[in-house]
């Protein structure tokens, strides 16, 4: 293996050039709760500490009445509910701190938890919920009406039934110790866009959630091990809980006995002042939210010095505007990475600043994995500096697909190695490079939002002959969605009413914010939508000339 790159030039793929991590052993049953709690219970961390805070409400949630509401839950799921092990409970709430506990309670029953935006359209929850075949959902008075009759029903947050779930003295741990969760286990199920359109359910197991905290955990001991008092950590989440990135950095922030700091609705301002008053140490963000930081003035009216990093992934992050976030926040270390939902989050990491110095890339690969870089047309593996498909292997990556065995073997080989769809290139050090997307997903704020699920709503109006959805570059939300649009001959149809139809059938961050009306979309022999084409039109003037 050259020792600078991680490529092996006899078996063709990278390897991560720090030392692995080890891992509990995969028979040992272990759900990621327990992994996380155990180790949380060993620190040194006051149960009065705050685990959460709701900025939007100022309510706190310390330690102790977190672990108790935890047990309390866990118990009344099962004695009341007599829910069993793999069953499925959807989860269709904003961000609050009810939302750690029902997923920690969950998680430690050996319950699938399967979390989903609860800004979607009926179609779009009908669609989910069908993939994942729940027996309970956990919903809002705002969200419940979205759901269909379940076999235990839809337990409604903002209840006093559901308070009194919380706060039981009658527990009975032998109940709730006597589940043995396995870690091969399916803990959650996760929704991602496919490239055919429809959202896909992703399978993590309990191992696969393991390994993310167990780099975690060995971070946090590095960390520690370097000064008298180990650092306590306040994070302000900017992602929800249901997106894969918040799911995962809400477990780690249990393991790591941090203070989490959710917020119900995002707003830039009001998240400066969260910075300000909870003194905020570390912070997730998106692309088009490093711009903000960058060009905002309004960060000059808070106090931001607590700040110390900022973890950027959902989306390519462009070399200039890291370098100008470096230059305005200059002791700020801006994280980078790259994942997806299929990898739990990370993939790639920039660990340190050392590491975090080069402008434009995604970091080294992550603890325990692999990767190759394919030639999608011949198939090769492909050595540092040459361009292909990224393909991955390690702990993290998903059991497939739930309810879809076609994409689960178009996605996953026999040998466990999992295509990405993303055409990228390592460099000479082993930093990896996202060149451009293989997928044709539209990243909106991090969002991913299918163009063909659009089209076929396009392509529903009595009006349309034909539509091509693509992706138009947009400094704001990093990319929109764009709609080249056939109008049947007479019609009038207008951009505005062609925003609007979409609008009313999808959630709002695949609203359709560009039309441009078109003779015919151009298409290969075979019918495919030549989006290449399309998307160079729109951005080399040809807009103005339609």
């Amino acid at each position: 293996m050259d020792p600078k790159t991680g490529f092996c030039y006899e078996t063709r793929t990278y390897s991560c050039l720090r030392p692995p991590i080890p891992l509990p052993p995969p028979n040992q049953p272990l759900s990621v709760a327990e992994f996380c709690l155990s180790i949380f219970s060993s620190s040194s961390t006051d149960g009065a500490t705050a685990f959460a805070v709701n900025s939007t409400t100022g309510q706190t949630l310390a330690y102790s009445q977190f672990v108790s509401q935890v047990r309390s839950l866990a118990y009344s799921l099962k004695k009341q509910y007599s829910l069993s092990q793999n069953d499925v409970a959807f989860v269709l709430c904003p961000s609050s701190l009810h939302v750690p506990v029902i997923y920690f309670a969950l998680l430690s029953l050996g319950i699938i938890v399967s979390p989903a935006n609860p800004l979607s359209s009926n179609s779009e929850i009908a669609h989910q919920i069908q993939l994942s075949k729940p027996v309970i959902a956990f919903a809002t008075s705002q969200s419940s009406h979205k759901i269909p009759s379940l076999k235990h029903g839809t337990i409604i947050l903002d209840s006093p039934e559901f308070l009194s779930l919380l706060t039981r003295s009658d527990i009975d741990d032998d109940i709730t110790k006597r589940v043995k969760v396995n870690q091969s286990d399916t803990a959650a199920i996760l929704y991602s866009s496919g490239t055919t359109g429809r959202v896909k359910g992703v399978i993590m197991t309990h191992r696969n959630l393991i390994a993310m905290m167990a780099v975690i955990h060995h971070y946090n001991t590095i960390e520690a091990a370097g000064c008298d008092k180990p650092p306590r950590h306040v994070t302000f989440f900017t992602v929800p809980l249901f997106h894969v990135f918040g799911f995962f950095m809400l477990l780690g922030s249990v393991l790591s006995a941090e203070t989490v700091v959710l917020t119900e609705r995002f707003v830039f301002a009001e998240m400066l002042g969260a910075v300000e008053k909870y003194k905020v140490t570390v912070m997730p963000v998106s692309p088009p939210l490093v711009l903000s930081f960058v060009k905002s003035d309004l960060t000059k009216k808070y106090d931001l010095s607590s700040l110390q990093a900022v973890g950027c992934g959902g989306a390519p992050l462009g070399q200039e505007v890291a370098q100008l976030f470096n230059k305005k926040f200059p002791n700020v270390l801006l994280v980078k990475g790259y994942g997806l939902t299929e990898t739990g989050g990370g993939a790639t990491t920039t660990a340190g600043p050392e590491e975090a110095a080069p402008s434009g890339t995604a970091g080294r690969l992550s603890e325990n994995m692999e990767a190759k870089i394919v030639d999608p047309v011949t198939g090769e593996t492909l050595p540092p500096g040459q361009r292909g498909e990224l393909w991955l292997r390690g702990p993290v990556v998903m059991k497939g697909y739930v309810g879809d065995e076609k994409a689960t073997a178009e996605t996953l080989d026999s040998e466990g190695w999992l295509k990405t769809g993303d055409i990228c290139y390592f460099d000479s050090e082993g930093f990896l490079y996202v060149v451009d997307r293989l997928k044709e997903l539209i990243k909106y704020k991090a969002y991913q939002v299918p163009p063909a699920e659009l089209e076929q709503l396009l392509n529903s109006h009595p009006e349309i002959a034909d539509a091509a959805v693509i992706p138009y570059p947009d400094e704001e939300a990093g990319q929109i969605p764009m709609a080249y649009v056939v109008r049947n001959p007479g019609s009038r149809l207008s951009e505005a009413q062609v925003m609007d139809f979409i609008a009313k059938q999808v959630a709002p961050y695949k609203k359709i914010r560009r039309v441009a009306f078109i003779d015919s979309i151009p298409k290969s022999p075979a019918g495919k939508i030549l989006r290449r084409e399309l998307v160079n039109r729109s951005t080399s003037g040809g807009l103005s000339k339609l």
